[in-house]
């Protein structure tokens, strides 16, 4: 039997998926499509939309000081990104990029906690480059959830 942190260790056997396999099979999602995982790539855009988002809400508090005033805008983004994936499970620039995150146990919304503790690990930087074969992340692991794709 595996421990859990063997699907972390680089080379250990049950860090790769099996022969054939896809992302998100073991979760029962789809290969492609509506509801499969989300890459990298969409993940990354929509971080990139929302703190733009955050960094112009933040011009329009602080001015042209803004560079000097980075928790200002760490905090907007927070705030972007928490509340609207709690309750609708997708900030503004998942939605401009089609994924959404879901929740692994079923529930119809992530919750105020979990979407917390997801944002608050997204900002350390280093728990959504960890990634396992279903292309989860730290903050995904740790608070049971998926991005998926919206569209195709």
């Amino acid at each position: 039997m595996a421990r859990w942190i063997d699907t972390w260790l680089p080379g250990s056997s049950s860090s790769h998926p099996a022969a054939g396999a896809y992302p998100g099979e073991r979760l029962g999602l789809p290969a492609d499509g509506v509801s499969s995982v989300a890459g990298f790539g969409r993940r990354l855009a929509a971080l990139t939309v929302d703190w733009l988002l955050g960094y112009l809400i933040a011009t329009l508090f602080t001015g042209p000081e803004v560079a000097s005033a980075p928790f200002t805008v760490l905090g907007i983004w927070f705030l972007l990104t928490a509340a609207p994936v709690a309750v609708f499970g997708a900030s503004a620039g998942m939605t401009a990029v089609g994924i959404r995150v879901a929740s692994l146990g079923g529930a119809a919304v992530v919750g105020v906690p979990r979407a917390v503790l997801r944002t608050a690990l997204i900002a350390v930087v280093v728990p959504p480059l960890v990634r396992d074969p279903d292309g989860r992340g730290w903050h995904d692991r740790a608070t049971s959830t998926v991005v998926v794709r919206t569209r195709a």
